[in-house]
C-alpha cells in the first residue's frame, strides 16, 4: 500500500512543479545598442556615474504602456535625468535603430516614440526575434536634438523593456566622419583589429577581436556584455 501512496505524492509533485515552470515568466532582455542608447553609453564608460545600469544595460523592464526611459525601475532612474549630459548622435531624415537581445523572447510590438508621437511601429505577431534586431525609422517632420523613446513589447508578459536614445537630426543620412587618410599609407592594410574581446566594449562592423586564441570579426554594431562571447553568438560574430 505504500508504494502507490508514494507514487501519487511523487505524480502530485511533479505536476505541480510543471505548472510553476509552466506558469513563470521567460527571462527576456534586450537594449538599442546603435544608436547608443543611455544604457549602452553607460556601459561603454561614454557618460560615467549612472550606477547598477551601467552592468545590466540589457535589463531596463517595466509595465507596458509607460514613456520614461527607466522603464519605471527606480534602480535606473538615472535614465530620467535630463541634466545628464547625454552625448546625442548625428542622424539623418532616417536612422537603423539595432537592439541585441541577450534573450530572444516572443515578441508583439516594437514602437519608437518622440515626445508624444509614435513614429514608428512594427508587428511580430509572437514571434521569436533573432539575436540582433533592426528597424530602419523615419525622422521626417524632426529636427534638431531629439530624444527618442525605443519599446519592446514582450508577448505574452505584461512587460516591456524601454531604451532612450539622443539625437541630433540634420545634416544628410546617418552622417559619417570621413577618417584622414595618409597617403604614404599601404591602401590594402586592413584596419586594426580590436585586441582581445572584453565585455563593455563597443564594437563596429568589421572591428576584430581575439578569444580564446581564435580571432572574429564583428557582423553587428554592438556594445559586448558577458554571455556574447564571440564563439556562442555567430549573429554577431564570425570566425576569421
Amino acid at each position: 500500500m505504500r508504494r502507490p501512496i508514494v507514487f501519487s505524492i511523487l505524480t502530485v509533485a511533479a505536476v505541480l512543479t510543471g505548472a510553476l515552470v509552466v506558469a513563470a515568466p521567460a527571462q527576456a532582455h534586450g537594449y538599442v545598442s546603435s544608436p547608443p542608447s543611455r544604457q549602452a553609453l553607460c556601459a561603454q564608460g561614454r557618460v560615467t556615474n549612472c550606477g547598477q545600469i551601467q552592468y545590466e544595460p540589457q535589463s531596463v523592464e517595466g509595465p507596458k504602456g509607460l514613456r520614461s526611459c527607466s522603464g519605471g525601475n527606480s534602480r535606473f532612474s538615472v535614465l530620467d535625468n535630463e541634466s545628464k549630459g547625454w552625448p546625442a548622435t548625428s542622424v539623418g531624415s532616417s536612422v537603423t535603430f539595432n537592439w541585441v537581445l541577450t534573450a530572444r523572447h516572443a515578441t508583439s510590438t516594437w514602437e519608437y516614440y518622440i515626445g508624444g508621437s509614435r513614429i514608428a511601429y512594427f508587428n511580430d505577431g509572437g514571434r521569436q526575434p533573432g539575436a540582433t534586431v533592426s528597424h530602419p525609422v523615419s525622422l521626417a517632420g524632426f529636427s534638431g536634438r531629439q530624444k527618442v523613446l525605443a519599446i519592446w513589447n514582450i508577448a505574452d508578459t505584461a512587460n516591456a523593456f524601454y531604451a532612450c536614445v539622443d539625437v541630433q537630426i540634420g545634416g544628410g543620412p546617418n552622417p559619417t566622419p570621413t577618417p584622414t587618410v595618409d597617403p604614404t599609407s599601404n591602401p590594402t592594410t586592413p584596419p586594426p583589429t580590436g585586441g582581445t574581446w572584453a565585455a563593455g566594449t563597443a564594437y563596429q562592423t568589421g572591428s576584430e577581436v581575439t578569444y580564446g586564441g581564435t580571432t572574429y570579426r564583428c557582423l553587428q554594431p554592438h556594445t559586448a556584455i558577458p554571455g556574447w562571447e564571440p564563439p556562442y553568438v555567430p549573429a554577431l560574430w564570425q570566425r576569421v
